[in-house]
């Protein structure tokens, strides 16, 4: 309570001075729209150290007023209609449909009343995603953005209450199923190969003869959304590069092509849940979508460097303020993440803005027309559909920066104090075992595969992928064959990939003879830092299921059993 008590009064505080300061620009004659006024004050707050605090005090005492209402006074509840209004205005669904993006003044209702948030849009913490409910119902957005359920923030709601659906709109005193917008009306079609867990939001993994492949083909690169796939174009396309005194500089994708050089990167992406139903199965139970061993692939990924266009935009990359700390990046969609500064300017860190992916440009699924790419690091981090970045001391105060993706103790139930963990970045040694095939020398394919390996009998090839975060090479794979009571070395591949570090993954083949075969076979990796494995579920546990990465075992059941 104590940390979101925190973000909302800071988030109070910045939002209200710039508003505040709009109002007054707009106020006195300042000929732009109040957005305009608002992006205006914003800068010349962010300069003006005599303004910026002078305002603050003020917003200071407005936020803690509105923080220590939220907590002590009466709660006006949303649900409960509100006795004391004499006679409530009655408006038609035609005149909410007008108040949207384009309106002076919007709207949106929520069940069957009715509110003009106009004054709460700049102000809002999630950004100008808001709009995209503005001239219609909020309910379908709040489901899929379920930090919004909860009490305080329909109290806030409430304040912004201007009257009723009227009961002629309504079926079954709900608003028509036709009138709600579809917010994945724009989601492409997906691939049939690829192994679905949820359909809105699409979350999907790799399928097992994808995850055989060094290069992961874009159809079957497995997809992580959080939410709707937004409806973008190359040549609309900009992103705004906000500096740290405010400043900002705007790029199209063809100010990136033509002025950058590009570049080109090897990078496996793998989702912090990447294996959690392994968890859920070893240890007990977790929270979250139950992926399996294909959360995880690989790509050669093209574009820009992110440092190169941090310089152009006027950002020291080489000896930057130390009150600069972390790099933030806005999606489309309203998805935010930041990742260390360190790690954004580092020559060999091999950050990108990237617009193709395997020689193609990036499938709407995977942040066409631009998305960042962060190697060594968790795929939330590499935000899809990027559109803004700022420079900034803070990290993104989002909810996939703030509580989402972070780790706690085995012994930490699912309500934590969230500001207690830092948000993942690299993530830890990694291996899984993607294939168990029967080999017999009374077939011709198989009879040449086994003397490669120096076998003339019945055996079981194995193999999987292995993977650490940071770069860090992969120097050695065990797999055992007895439920990890012996262990063998299996062969890595010699696959070559292009970066300045490790970013992808390495896969490894064992052959062993059938007789030797338990009925367990297990890996573990080791990098080059000599990282290894955990060999239980139970120690390494967090309820989230986040960076499961405890030995893999797969069973074995022979084929004439």
């Amino acid at each position: 309570m104590k940390q979101r008590l925190h973000v909302v009064v800071t988030t109070i505080i910045r939002r209200n001075v710039y508003y505040g300061a709009a109002r007054n620009l707009s106020s006195c004659g300042h000929p732009k729209p109040l957005s305009h006024a608002y992006s205006t004050a914003r800068k010349t707050l962010r300069t003006s150290s005599l303004v910026t605090k002078s305002a603050c005090a003020s917003a200071a005492i407005l936020a803690g007023t509105i923080a220590f209402c939220l907590i002590n006074a009466p709660i006006a509840h949303a649900e409960v209609p509100i006795s004391h209004t004499p006679e409530r205005r009655k408006i038609r669904l035609a005149e909410v449909q007008k108040h949207g993006r384009d309106a002076e003044t919007k709207w949106v209702t929520r069940g069957a009343r009715v509110y003009d948030i106009t004054d709460w849009i700049p102000g809002h913490p999630g950004g100008e995603v808001i709009l995209r409910a503005v001239g219609g119902p909020v309910d379908q957005y709040w489901s899929i953005f379920t930090v919004h359920m909860k009490q305080e923030v329909y109290d806030i709601l409430e304040s912004y209450y201007i009257g009723d659906i009227d009961p002629g709109d309504l079926v079954d005193g709900q608003v028509p199923v036709e009138d709600l917008h579809d917010p994945f009306e724009n989601d492409p079609r997906r691939d049939k190969r690829l192994h679905v867990h949820t359909s809105r939001p699409c979350n999907a993994e790799t399928p097992t003869e994808g995850l055989g492949a060094f290069v992961t083909p874009n159809d079957i690169f497995y997809v992580r959304n959080h939410m709707w796939v937004p409806s973008t174009s190359e040549s609309d396309h900009k992103i705004v590069v906000e500096l740290p005194d405010g400043e900002e500089k705007e790029y199209s994708l063809k100010d990136l092509k033509d002025n950058f050089e590009s570049t080109t990167v090897t990078a496996t992406l793998q989702c912090s849940g990447n294996r959690r139903k392994n968890m859920t199965r070893e240890s007990r139970s977790t929270k979250g979508l139950q992926w399996n061993v294909g959360g995880i692939s690989t790509s050669e990924w093209t574009g820009v460097r992110l440092r190169d266009v941090l310089a152009d935009a006027g950002f020291p990359v080489d000896e930057y303020p130390d009150e600069v700390r972390h790099a933030q990046f806005m999606g489309a969609e309203a998805y935010g993440a930041s990742i260390p500064i360190d790690k954004a300017v580092d020559r060999r860190g091999d950050v990108l803005l990237a617009y193709e992916m395997n020689g193609k440009p990036l499938p709407p699924d995977h942040g066409y027309p631009l998305r960042v790419l962060v190697p060594g690091t968790v795929a939330a981090r590499s935000v899809k559909w990027v559109n803004r970045i700022v420079l900034s001391e803070d990290e993104s105060s989002s909810e996939w920066q703030q509580r989402d993706y972070k780790c706690f103790g085995p012994n930490v139930g699912g309500n934590p104090d969230w500001s207690t963990a830092p948000a993942i970045q690299e993530i830890p040694v990694q291996s899984a075992i993607t294939s168990l095939r029967d080999l017999s020398p009374h077939s011709q394919a198989d009879r040449q595969y086994l003397r490669l390996h120096g076998l003339e009998e019945d055996s079981v090839a194995v193999e999987g992928y292995s993977f650490s975060g940071g770069g860090r090479r992969i120097v050695r794979v065990d797999v055992s064959a007895d439920n990890g009571r012996t262990w063998h070395q299996a062969e890595l591949l010699s696959d070559k990939g292009k970066g300045a570090k490790a970013w992808a993954w390495t896969r490894w083949r064992w052959v062993v003879p059938r007789q030797q075969a338990g009925r367990w076979f297990v890996v573990k990796a080791v990098d080059e830092a000599y990282n290894t494995q955990p060999s239980d579920y139970d120690s390494n546990y967090n309820f989230r299921g986040h960076l499961t990465s405890s030995w893999h075992r797969v069973g074995y059941r022979p084929p004439d059993v």
